[in-house]
This record gives structure tokens, sequence and C-alpha cells, in this order.
């Protein structure tokens, strides 16, 4: 990371990327365990994931923004295998025999045994959101504007969230209008996950636009 291409100081360049990073894995890992909950609000069905998820989008412009285009990858990458390493440990643990003497141990299996649905569906569409993400927003600030800075984390969001949204219930809930499943029961609790998550991811890509204005802006034209 050239120091030259920032306006603060390199150790405070470093720990911005540090809170962000980290923020940005712990809103994929809780949001992944989340949707394990469909819950009826505003009378529509909806994951409860949704409700964190979306902020992953702006937390990933402003690590691009930070650490730039690669190192965004990279973190993309990386946060898919710890969702995946996550959810393997789960369905373990949820497989081990409980304590008889303990409390809550049929619950904790009957929770995160069907785990690795959503999180597959949440990995898959992750990967292929984010850097649809990366590329779009990339792009915006090499090719458009450099100004704007709401404006690139709102358009590439705007492709993004959508393709997010389709990979994420087809895989996890859509499978049900053919084979039933204890996530949801009908096609049409499908549907209503559909829609409800979109609006509400783009609700939220609205609320979180100022996150990219936490740190300054970095020198693009060094990476034209």
């Amino acid at each position: 990371m050239a120091a030259a291409r920032f306006t603060i100081g390199a150790a405070e360049g470093i720990q911005a990327a540090i809170v962000v990073v980290a923020a940005y894995i712990a809103a994929q890992m809780l949001s992944d365990i989340a949707s394990l909950k469909i819950g009826v609000v505003g009378g529509l069905a909806v994951d409860m994931g949704t409700f964190i998820y979306p902020i992953t989008f702006s937390l990933r412009d402003v690590v691009h923004k930070i650490l730039g285009k690669r190192n965004a990858q990279l973190l993309i990458i990386c946060a898919a295998v710890i969702n995946l390493l996550m959810v393997l440990y789960l369905m373990w643990a949820a497989g081990v025999t409980s304590d008889p003497n303990s409390f809550g141990g049929p619950e904790f299996s009957a929770v995160f045994a069907p785990l690795w649905r959503i999180v597959v569906a949440s990995i898959t569409a992750e990967v292929f959101s984010e850097l649809t993400d990366t590329e779009v927003y990339h792009w915006f600030v090499t090719r458009i504007t450099h100004n704007y800075q709401w404006l690139r984390v709102l358009v590439s969001n705007a492709i993004s969230v959508p393709i997010d949204n389709i990979i994420f219930v087809l895989i996890a809930f859509a499978p049900v209008a053919f084979l039933g499943d204890q996530l949801v029961d009908s096609w049409s609790a499908t549907w209503e996950i559909f829609i409800f998550n979109l609006a509400v991811k783009f609700g939220i890509t609205l609320l979180s636009l100022p996150l990219i204005y936490v740190v300054p802006d970095r020198d693009w034209t060094q990476d034209e």
C-alpha cells in the first residue's frame, strides 16, 4: 500500500483498514447465521439476515477505497472461506451427541444442522455479487468520475444487490417449490422473501451510504 495514495497517515490507514475488514467479516457471519430465522415483518416473510447483510456492500466499498481493488477481491474470497469453515464447524458441533445433563443440545442441533444450504447460498451470492460490486465500483471511479462518492456506492450497489438477492433466494429457498423443506413451506413464501429482501437491502444501502466518507479518498489516477 503506497502511502502517497492517501491523505491520511500510514498508521491511521492501517487502523482504518483493520476496523473495516473486521466489520465486513463480522457482518457477513452474523447475517449468515441470522438468515436461519425466517421472520414476518410487515406481514411479509423475510430472512432475518437481510437487515445486516446489505451493510457489507458499503463496507466493501470502503475497503476498496482504502486498500484498492485487488485487496478488496482478496477480502471477498477470504470471507467466503471463513464462512465456509464456520458452517462446517457448526454442522460438526450440531452432529456431536449432546451431554444428557446439558441444556439446549437438541435445540442447537435443530437450528444449525440445516445451516449448510443457507451458508452455501450466502457464500455463492456473496462471491458473485461482491466481485461484481468491485468491478462496477472500480469502473465508476476510474472511468466515470472520482467525485460524488455516494453515487459510486449507489451505482455499484444498485447492480450487485439484485444479483446477490436472486442468487441467494434461488439457492436457499426456491427448491421448496419442488422438494419441500423445513426452512419455508411454499413458493409464495419464497417470493415474499425475494421481494422483501430486495426492498430492505436497497433501503439499508441508502442508509449506509455515509459509510463511504469515514476515510479520505485515495488517488484513483494511480489505479487507472
